[in-house]
């Protein structure tokens, strides 16, 4: 680990303008990612600046038809949070599934989306439930937040603030847990809202999308039935020593069809 300047930053004010002033910092939410990557030298900012005492980026609320949680709200808080589970179970149980418990004691829903990675649990629940993510800046819709390979359309002086979800009519998220890792080698969450169906995948591209195709059947016909013949196509996909393009493919649309099936 090389040696970095410690900021603790008192708002979110405090934290964009040392983020914009460093010439190489980095924001530290609960650090799931970031300490493991300076542990090993992959990453060397010039500066930390943590935003874990921050009051303002914990929490969760209801507001009419929408959950609000805080960027630096724990994976365990929204996994046992009785506002979540009431409104919509698939995201308690999304945050359940994520990790392993000391994982889900330190990580934060706005690092895990900020970082993106390409098997993370929230990013496919936030292309299928539809989120909105708030920034210090503007309000960016999950189709347009994930660009690409841990990439995000952030700016780098831009802090994920909250994330809103509209309420599903029902919802369900399942997924294919790397054995070694908990991280999804597939995870997919299916939304039924009033005007259609969104299908979020994470874990079998570059980064979370939505499976269009699943979304049109569903919109028609909601169960598992409907889907049974609707292939994803493999171009594009990952592929690695475990698991190839092609079986992602196939684990996506079981994915699916269980999910419909919870739902």
């Amino acid at each position: 680990m090389r040696n970095f300047e410690y900021h603790v930053a008192s708002d979110v004010n405090a934290a964009a303008a040392l983020l914009k002033a460093k010439e190489d910092g980095k924001l530290m939410a609960g650090g799931m990612t970031l300490l493991p990557t300076l542990k090993q030298r992959l990453a060397s900012p010039s500066d930390l600046i943590d935003i874990g005492s921050i009051a303002a980026l914990k929490g969760i609320k209801k507001e009419g038809d929408t959950i609000v949680i805080g960027a630096m709200t724990r994976h365990f808080d929204v996994a046992q949070s009785d506002v979540v589970k009431s409104a919509i179970p698939a995201l308690a149980s999304l945050a359940g599934q994520i990790g392993d418990p000391a994982v889900r004691y330190r990580g934060t829903i706005g690092g895990s989306i900020a970082n993106a990675d390409p098997a993370a649990d929230y990013p496919g629940g936030c292309m299928g439930l539809g989120a909105t993510i708030v920034t210090n800046k503007r309000q960016i819709k999950a189709d347009d937040f994930f660009t690409g390979l841990f990439e995000t359309a952030l700016e780098s002086d831009e802090i994920v603030t909250e994330l809103r979800f509209p309420i599903p009519q029902k919802a369900a998220y399942q997924k294919f847990r790397h054995p070694a890792s908990g991280y999804a080698v597939v995870g997919v969450m299916v939304a039924k809202f009033s005007d259609g169906v969104r299908v979020g995948v994470t874990g079998s591209g570059p980064y979370a999308f939505r499976a269009k195709d699943f979304e049109a059947a569903l919109s028609k016909d909601f169960s598992a039935k409907a889907i049974e013949n609707v292939n994803l196509k493999a171009d594009g996909l990952l592929s690695d020593i475990h698991f190839s393009a092609e079986y992602r493919a196939h684990v996506t649309g079981v994915m699916a069809r269980r999910a419909v099936a919870a739902a």
